[in-house]
Formats: C-alpha cells, sequence, structure tokens
C-alpha cells in the first residue's frame, strides 16, 4: 500500500468532488467582475507583501485570475471560453483517474508550491504553472488522447505534453538560479506525485537494456567457433565431422593437418 492509499483511506472525505469544475466557475466569474471592473483582478492576484499584511484570502483568489489572455474583451472572452473547456477537460480526465481526494491533494500541493515560489523567490508564477502540473499529470494518463488545435488540427496530448516540457526546460537553463528553484518548487506537487514512478520506470528500462545486451552477448558467442585449424581455417561450425587436437607448438589443428607424432592431447 503505497503512501497515497493510506491518506486516502483515513482522508478521503476532505476531498472536493468536482474541484475543477468549481475552479472554472469562480474563473468565469472573476471574468465578468473584470469587465466590469478592471482594477477588481488587483484585489485576488498573489502578493506576498499584501499577504504579509492581512490579505490572505489572496493566497486562494489568485488561482481564480485568468492568465495569458489579455485585457477583457470579446476576442479575449472567446479564448477565456477556450482555455475553460480545456481544463475541464483535463479535470475531468483527472478525477476519473484518480477521484475526488487524490485530485484535491495534488491541487493544494500545486498551490502550497506555487505560493512559496512567490514567498521565497519572488517569482510571479501565478496559477499557470499550477494549470500547467495538471496538464502533465493528465499527460500521463492519457497520453494518446487527441485534441483538435483550432478545432482543425489533431494532436496528441503527450506532443504537447514535451512541447511544454521543453519550453520550461529552456527556461530553466537560461533564466537565474532563482528562477530554477521557484520552477523546481511550483510543480512540487507532480514530483511528489509521479517521481517515485518516474525512477522505477528508469530503473526498470535500464535493467531490461542491461539484460538485453547480456542476452545478446551470449547470444554472438553461440556462433563463436571453439575450435579452429591453424592451417586450413576449419572449424567445428564448417564441418561438425571435424576433430581438433592441440599440437606442442600450443596451435589447434584438424586431424589431416596435424603434425606427426607431437599431440598433447
Amino acid at each position: 500500500m503505497t503512501w497515497l492509499d493510506k491518506l486516502e483511506r483515513r482522508f478521503s472525505f476532505l476531498g472536493i468532488p468536482g474541484l475543477i469544475r468549481i475552479v472554472i466557475g469562480f474563473t468565469a466569474l472573476v471574468w465578468v467582475l473584470m469587465l466590469l471592473y478592471p482594477e477588481f483582478v488587483l484585489v485576488l492576484d498573489l502578493d506576498p507583501a499584501r499577504i504579509r499584511h492581512g490579505q490572505i484570502w489572496r493566497l486562494v483568489t489568485y488561482i481564480f485570475i485568468p492568465r495569458g489572455i489579455g485585457a477583457p474583451g470579446p476576442m479575449q472572452t472567446l479564448w477565456l471560453v477556450l482555455a475553460l473547456w480545456f481544463l475541464w477537460f483535463i479535470g475531468e480526465g483527472l478525477e476519473r483517474a484518480w477521484g475526488a481526494f487524490r485530485l484535491t491533494l495534488y491541487f493544494v500541493v500545486g498551490m502550497i508550491g506555487t505560493t512559496a515560489a512567490a514567498f521565497f523567490f519572488g517569482s510571479n508564477f501565478s496559477n499557470l504553472m499550477l494549470i500547467a502540473s495538471l496538464f502533465f499529470a493528465f499527460a500521463r494518463f492519457y497520453p494518446d488522447e487527441v485534441i483538435y488545435i483550432l478545432f482543425i488540427l489533431p494532436v496528441k496530448i503527450k506532443w504537447l505534453g514535451w512541447a511544454l516540457a521543453a519550453y520550461l526546460l529552456l527556461g530553466f537553463f537560461m533564466r537565474p538560479n532563482s528562477y530554477r528553484a521557484a520552477l523546481v518548487i511550483a510543480f512540487a506537487n507532480y514530483f511528489i506525485f509521479f517521481g517515485p514512478e518516474i525512477i522505477h520506470h528508469a530503473r526498470h528500462r535500464h535493467g531490461v537494456s542491461t539484460r538485453r545486451k547480456r542476452f545478446e552477448s551470449d547470444s554472438r558467442s553461440t556462433t563463436e567457433a571453439l575450435h579452429r585449424c591453424a592451417v586450413c581455417g576449419a572449424t567445428e561450425l564448417s564441418d561438425p565431422n571435424l576433430d581438433f587436437r592441440v599440437a606442442r607448438d600450443g596451435e589447434e589443428y584438424c586431424m589431416a593437418h596435424l603434425p606427426k607424432v607431437q599431440t598433447t592431447g
């Protein structure tokens, strides 16, 4: 029984069914309020300085802020609808695979990691990295699921996952150490949940590769001759009926070319 199984048996009542749907609903509400009051978002953002001064609601409300869309407008609203549909698609898949408790735990650990990154490294990751961690988890469960970009181009989830991973790795190597540390902490939920599995699979693949190489080496040895005549080059593979002897000079000969009265065995 894994540690997740033990936690789920003891605290399953803490799971929130339909958690991602709740997040989507509040995100849509925040977007409407932003359309009416553009400055409203400033009250919700993850701001460590203001949180230290008592505005603790920011520890939760930042996850409802639509990111990467731009200022509220008609076209941005359309993009938001597509983004929320995709988030709903991911959330439903993860809840089917994990159940409410594990998805809730994964989400909460991701929130803690994002908040820690903001407090200790000043990184304004906000909820984008949290959503990215949900996407990576979905890609582990449904790598061959196909979505249609702009409803036209079919792409498997795993390829989108690799593209996003490449983008994040580029930032990891190009940005300063503070960004790297913040990135690792922001994805703490992914490493905690999938790290042991990834390590186990890597070790398993290494073991399989080692056994395959050993098997191939043993297979090749069965095709190598044990006996070879120093004169004609014949072996037991070229002629199974041949007998071989070792002469006093240390060389091995077939019976037809064995030096007379010099055998040692």
